[in-house]
């Protein structure tokens, strides 16, 4: 199976956060499975620590590439695609991280291993929300 992981899940996992529940866990350490990243997700880490919201996070965006090469995770680049879907979709949520995201997610064919139920909720499939 194909996953993308959402932000809060790649973090926790490379902290191995308790907050990270086992089913999610199990999915992304599953031998079989492939985990992508969305370039987006590197580019909301670096923006959230550069404003001061996630200080926690200053080794991981120091070591991103590193970090995703180590864990075997596939980078997944943002593309028009993605973009113009991201752009044009719906409702009234505004976070542009989670909207390519669900955009990729959509496009891709992947399921999204979140906590986030706004995921759900725009029609994407999801591994723990």
């Amino acid at each position: 199976m194909k996953l993308l992981l959402d932000t809060h899940a790649l973090v926790w996992w490379w902290t191995d956060d308790t907050r990270l529940p086992a089913a999610a866990r199990a999915a992304i350490a599953a031998p079989g499975n492939v985990v992508y990243i969305s370039s987006a997700t590197a580019w909301e880490i670096a923006t959230k620590y550069r404003i001061g919201r996630w200080p926690e996070v200053a080794g991981m965006v120091a070591e991103f590439g590193s970090l995703l090469r180590r864990s075997r995770f596939h980078p997944l680049p943002v593309g028009m695609e993605h973009s113009l879907r991201a752009g044009g979709m719906p409702g009234p949520h505004r976070d542009p991280f989670d909207r390519m995201l669900i955009a990729q997610a959509a496009l891709e064919t992947l399921p999204v291993v979140t906590g986030d139920a706004v995921f759900a909720a725009y029609g994407a499939d999801t591994i723990w929300a």
